[in-house]
């Protein structure tokens, strides 16, 4: 399986290189700073490159069986909906068909998922631009025309991973700690690679 990390430098996308470097799989990973990926390893290819960059991008994505997109901007927007926009562009022009996208819990219909303080506060205030970049972003892959899953996590912590979180519930779920384990969230991001269960759907997972 080869597949085209975005996104790899970050909390989440290192667990995903660590967890399908781990399940055997050949990992494409783009960064603007390759001496920021320390790992080595015979089936890990670093590009250094922009991903607002067309061509920086066709060249990760050509030839992928898919591509796990984990954009972060910290509390800022663009990058996660713009860099997503143009790594849909390059797949569409290089064939390749299937998208896994990390967004976000609260976004679209899963907004009534989260409590006061993360409606009103966190997304409503603190972390508004990010907010609205994952819903942008979740607009381009929707509309992208391709075999696309929309993984909404809720807050991340630096817990084990554990596979035993909720994953796939609806927008009237109660109990939800409104966290989640990164190294839980590269798992069920990895394992839409393979699983077809979501496909054109956007699953929330959280513990």
């Amino acid at each position: 399986m080869r597949i085209a990390v975005f996104g790899a430098t970050g909390t989440v996308g290192q667990h995903i290189v660590e967890q399908a470097l781990a399940r055997g799989y050949e990992v494409t990973a783009l960064t603007r700073d390759a001496g920021r990926i320390t790992r080595t390893h015979e089936r890990l290819r670093i590009v250094e490159g922009d991903v607002l960059d067309p061509g920086a991008v066709e060249r990760v994505v050509f030839g992928q069986d898919a591509v796990l997109v984990a954009l972060g901007n910290g509390r800022k927007g663009v990058v996660r909906a713009e860099g997503t926009r143009v790594i849909i562009e390059a797949m569409n022009r290089t064939g390749v068909k299937r998208l896994v996208c990390q967004s976000t819990l609260g976004a679209g219909d899963s907004r009534a998922n989260l409590n006061f303080v993360w409606k009103y506060i966190m997304f409503g205030m603190l972390l508004r631009p990010a907010y609205a970049d994952h819903q942008q972003q979740e607009g381009y892959v929707r509309a992208s025309g391709l075999d696309w899953t929309i993984v909404r996590p809720s807050a991340f912590t630096d817990g084990p991973r554990t596979g035993t979180y909720r994953r796939g519930f609806g927008a009237n779920e109660k109990g939800l700690s409104l966290k989640i384990a990164r190294a839980d969230i590269a798992e069920f991001l990895l394992d839409q690679v393979t699983d077809r269960t979501y496909v054109h759907r956007a699953p929330g997972i959280s513990h």
